[in-house]
């Protein structure tokens, strides 16, 4: 059976029974946010017990995973290996309906019981990514990258800076470089006859 998804055929439906569930697989793609989350195929180990209740069948778990991400602002690599767990209720289809009809508007957001299955992807991808950080950091007081050199401002010397020219002096500059070039040389042979006189 691929993945999160887990047998529950041998459930009773009889609300106040359970079973005890055990997975190690390999990470599904994109578990996480844009930033930060589980690299895909890396091994995750899922305990959870699934609990028969009257609309469905709740489920109580913890998965040991790793997480990659970067530093939002120097862009060093941050790994970490935590658990997060999660307490989510997958509703019998029936049962889901029930809502809907009754106007609830989150219904068609509501986790559904399979068949004979029950995916536990949507849970526990839901409870890591408000466990992990919205804006991840390699610690809260990092500097960041140095704008001019691209550089790790705290890898670099205290006094790091780079000499800028205000570019309304450019063209003065250019000025300057093209008179250089017709400087007078000082002795005089740019005047009329200069070299005819005694």
């Amino acid at each position: 059976m691929p993945g999160l998804v887990v047998d529950i055929a041998d459930l009773p439906q009889k609300a106040g029974s359970f079973k005890d569930v055990h997975v190690e697989t390999p990470a599904p793609v994109d578990l996480g946010t844009e930033v930060i989350g589980v690299p895909a195929d890396s091994p995750l180990v899922l305990d959870a017990q699934l609990v028969s209740v009257d609309d469905g069948v709740l489920a109580r778990g913890r998965a040991d995973l790793h997480v990659h991400g970067e530093c939002v602002r120097c862009l060093r690599d941050l790994d970490d290996d935590r658990t997060v767990s999660f307490d989510e209720m997958y509703f019998l289809p029936e049962a889901a309906n029930a809502q809907a009809a009754e106007g609830d508007e989150e219904a068609e957001d509501l986790f559904l019981v399979g068949e004979t299955t029950i995916d536990l992807e949507p849970a526990l991808r839901d409870a890591l990514v408000l466990d992990l950080p919205f804006r991840p950091l390699c610690r809260p007081d990092c500097r960041g990258l140095c704008p001019d050199c691209g550089e790790r401002l705290d890898d670099l010397p205290a006094d790091h800076h780079h000499d800028h020219l205000d570019p309304r002096w450019n063209a003065l500059a250019g000025l300057l470089k093209g008179d250089a070039g017709t400087a007078d040389d000082g002795d005089g042979s740019d005047e009329p006859g200069a070299g005819a006189r005694a």
